[in-house]
């Protein structure tokens, strides 16, 4: 290879480092954020008479779902894509209301296809683009 060549090359891989992380910069970041919910689409109850959170770290959720802990892994890719693996929770019974919110919760959750954070908040989206649960930052 001609050094000219090589100079290519070089540039060429360093300016695809630059693209891949500007790229990535464009989509916050959820490790280390925790949220309260706020919002949500399925469900006729308001998620602020519950104590449902979302805490992210180390590609893991966790919170409190409305009566039980719960925590498993989530994905974020490309687009803002979101998943969340298989959850585990307690198993706690609680006051009947509060166990519906926190069925619609994980049910919403299980859902949810895309993020966005801005402002403060974030919103996950289902499967069609349709905004399902939306989180204010939690006091730390």
């Amino acid at each position: 290879m001609r050094l000219s060549d090589a100079r290519a090359t070089m540039l060429v891989v360093g300016w695809s480092i630059v693209a891949l992380v500007g790229c990535s910069l464009g989509h916050p970041a959820l490790d280390g954020t925790q949220w309260r919910l706020t919002e949500w689409t399925l469900s006729s109850l308001n998620p602020r008479d519950f104590e449902i959170t979302a805490e992210f770290s180390d590609a893991k959720i966790g919170g409190h779902g409305g009566v039980n802990s719960y925590g498993g892994p989530y994905t974020v890719g490309s687009r803002q894509a979101f998943s969340v693996g298989q959850l585990a929770s307690t198993q706690v019974a609680g006051p009947e209301p509060a166990m519906r919110a926190e069925g619609a919760y994980f049910t919403l959750l299980g859902q949810a296809r895309a993020y966005r954070v801005d402002a403060g908040r974030l919103t996950l989206l289902d499967a069609g683009g349709n905004e399902s649960l939306i989180f204010e930052a939690a006091a730390r």
